[in-house]
C-alpha cells in the first residue's frame, strides 16, 4: 500500500485541473497554466474551459526555459499568498520565473505540517533544524514559525535572497543564510561536529553549485545521506528526504535510508501529491521520513 501525503490546508492554492502535460493552478486569485511532465493522462476539462478560466500562461522555448503570456497585461508580475494552519502563519511571496516555477512548491505543505508538529513535540529548548537545498525557504520559515533555531542552505543567491522576503513577510527573523554547495557544507558541519534535531533536504535531479559544483541524483545522494544522518542529534531528532525526479522509486528512498542510517526508527515512506480538484492526484515527488520520538 503507498502511503499518499497530500497538503489539505491550502486555502491560497487550487489544481484545478491537469493532463496533457500540463497543470491548471489557482495561486491566491491568479489562475496560471504550466507544463507538467508527469501528468501524462487527458486533462478533465476542455482547451476551451482551459483557455477562458487562465490568467497567465507558460510558453516553453525549451524544456528549460520560456516566457509568461498574460491575457490582461494589467496582472502583476508578482504577488502574495499565504499559508495557514493553527501552527503555521506563513506568507510567500511569488514571480513569474523564466524556467516555468513561480517560487513555491505547494505539494511541501505537507512537510511544512511535519516539521511544525515535530518542533513543537521536542523537549529540546529551541530546536536546531537544518534545510538543505532550501530554495525560497518555506520549510526554513515553518521551522521557524514553530520555535526553531533555523539555519537554511542554497546554491543560488538570488534564490536565498528570496527566502529573506518570505521571512520577513511572514514577520519572522533571525533564520541563518548561507549561500554554498549543500554537499560541501555538510560536510564541513560534520567535521565541526555539529548536530541538528531536523533536517530536511529536497534535492534537485540535476544542479550547480555557487563554484561551479555539479550535482546529479543518482551520482551523489548516497554520499550526501551517509554525512547527513551524522549530523543528527543522538537523542531527539527527525529527517525528511524528498526527491522529485522521474527515475527515483520509494524503494530507492527507503534503501538509500536504510543503509545509511541501520538504526532508523519510524520510517515512513510514501508519495507526495496533490488532490486534483476535477478528479484524480497528481504525483510530485518521492519521500522518505523518520523522527526518534
Amino acid at each position: 500500500m503507498i502511503n499518499l501525503l497530500t497538503p489539505t490546508n491550502w486555502k491560497d492554492y487550487e489544481l484545478i485541473d491537469c493532463g496533457n502535460f500540463e497543470k491548471l493552478e489557482r495561486f491566491g486569485k491568479y489562475i496560471l497554466i504550466r507544463p507538467e511532465p508527469q501528468a501524462v493522462w487527458d486533462k478533465n476539462l476542455s482547451e476551451a474551459e482551459w483557455t477562458k478560466l487562465h490568467h497567465i500562461r507558460f510558453k516553453g522555448r525549451s524544456a528549460t526555459s520560456g516566457e509568461w503570456i498574460q491575457k490582461d497585461r494589467s496582472q502583476p508580475d508578482r504577488w502574495h499568498i499565504e499559508y495557514k494552519t493553527k501552527d503555521l502563519d506563513l506568507k510567500f511571496r511569488l514571480g513569474l520565473t523564466s524556467f516555468k516555477h513561480v517560487g513555491i512548491f505547494p505539494e511541501q505543505a505537507a512537510n511544512w505540517d511535519y516539521i511544525a508538529e515535530s518542533i513543537k513535540m521536542m523537549k529540546t529548548p529551541q530546536p536546531k533544524f537544518l534545510n538543505l537545498f532550501a530554495y525560497t525557504g518555506g520549510a526554513s520559515i515553518a521551522a521557524k514559525c514553530a520555535g526553531a533555531d533555523v539555519t537554511h542552505v542554497d546554491s543560488i543567491k538570488q534564490v536565498v535572497t528570496w527566502a529573506k522576503e518570505n521571512m520577513e513577510q511572514s514577520h519572522l527573523n533571525n533564520i541563518r543564510w548561507v549561500v554554498e554547495d549543500a554537499l560541501k557544507f555538510v560536510q564541513r558541519e560534520v567535521k565541526r561536529g555539529k548536530k541538528y534535531n531536523g533536517i530536511i533536504l529536497d534535492p534537485p535531479a540535476y544542479g550547480n553549485g555557487p563554484n561551479g559544483e555539479k550535482w546529479k541524483l543518482e551520482d551523489n545522494i548516497n554520499a550526501m545521506m551517509k554525512d547527513v544522518v551524522k549530523l543528527l542529534d543522538e537523542e531527539e531528532h527527525f529527517l525528511i528526504l524528498n526527491t522529485y525526479s522521474l527515475g527515483f522509486s520509494s524503494i530507492i528512498v527507503e534503501n538509500l535510508i536504510k543503509s545509511s542510517f541501520p538504526q532508523v526508527k519510524n520510517l515512513e515512506i510514501g508519495e507526495l501529491c496533490l488532490e486534483i480538484t476535477k478528479g484524480g492526484k497528481l504525483p510530485l515527488g518521492v519521500w522518505g521520513k523518520f523522527r526518534s520520538f
